[in-house]
Parts: C-alpha cells; structure tokens; sequence
C-alpha cells in the first residue's frame, strides 16, 4: 500500500508542471526606438479553452486587449504614468466565405484557420505606443503588458456566459519589464 501511495505521489508532481505549462503569460517584451518612436514587440502564450475555441467556429467574434502601461519612478510621489494605451484584435469566423478575419482597428487581414488568425495576437511586432520625446535620458522606466479576453465587447447573451464560466475569463498576469532612453537616441 505504502509503495501505491508513492508511485501515485510521483506520478502527480509528474503531472503538475505540464498543468503549469497551460497558464497563459506573456513571455517576451522588447521596446525599441524606430524613427522618433517607441515601439513594443512582445511574445504571449495562451490557448483558448475548448468553449471559446468552439464559440469562434460557431461566428462568435471574440475580442482581445493588450493592455499596456509605461511609468516613470519618482522618489518624492507616486510614478508618473506616460504612457497608458492599449490595442483590441477582433477575431471572427465568417461561415459564408469559410475564412476567419482578424481586425486591428481599420487593418483586417484573412486568415486560413483559428490558430493562424490567435497567431496575430501572440506575436506582436511593431506597436508605437508613443514620441520618443516625452521621455528623459537615462532614467529607468518601468512598464507593464498583458492580455485579455474583452469579455465587454461580446454580445449581451455571452457577456453573461462570462461572468459565469471560467472558460470565458483568459487574462495573463502583468508582466513587468524595464527599459532606458540613452541621451544619443534621444538627439537622433
């Protein structure tokens, strides 16, 4: 009994970083300077749940928020936020055409099949989030990035859905990352 008990103990720590391997987490920020601007690229993880995966096949468009906030440390008050902005992805199957579009404000783009259209939203590249002059040479500024299903832009019926089921809430954990401004980029 003792030698069952044990393997069954294994066997679930076995287990348990491959259910930590579903969580959904952005894994990568990189802010850069192109031409006068800031702009982020970031990697995120997530999978859908079997009930969103489902309710997109189905025609139900679902929303996606990048959430993103830059601030700068002050010793003597609270810091100072520079940049708060965010970008909302619209992904939708369309069963006439047999297509899924993938909407950022007015770009929208085909897409083959669900993961190739989720695939846009996970690779983010070349997001200017703001001029390059409203930050100050080195000074270290601190920032924050996640994703969210914005269960507010779904219909009625499914915005009750969401505040009822797990399966609807997909949210990362802030993600922190720091960056700096060197006084040579700011003069280019």
């Amino acid at each position: 009994m003792p030698r069952l008990l044990f393997a069954l103990i294994l066997f679930l720590f076995h287990l348990l970083p491959a259910a930590y391997a579903q969580e959904s987490q952005v894994s990568r920020i990189a802010p850069t300077i192109e031409a006068g601007q800031l702009v982020i690229e970031a990697d995120i993880d997530f999978t859908l749940s079997g009930e969103l995966r489902n309710a997109a096949q189905k025609g139900v468009p679902l929303y996606f928020t990048v959430d993103l906030e830059i601030r700068e440390p002050r010793w003597w008050w609270f810091d100072k936020a520079l940049v708060t902005t965010g970008q909302t992805w619209r992904i939708q199957f369309n069963a006439l055409t047999r297509q899924w579009r993938v909407t950022l404000d007015e770009l929208s783009l085909p897409a083959t099949t669900l993961d190739e259209a989720l695939n846009l939203v996970r690779h983010i590249r070349d997001w200017r989030v703001g001029p390059i002059s409203q930050f100050k040479p080195d000074v270290d500024y601190q920032g924050l990035l996640r994703l969210r299903l914005d269960t507010a832009r779904l219909a009625r019926p499914f915005q009750v859905d969401a505040l009822n089921s797990n399966a609807w809430s997909l949210t990362t954990p802030w993600k922190n990352f720091t960056f700096t401004v060197s006084a040579d980029t700011l003069r280019d």
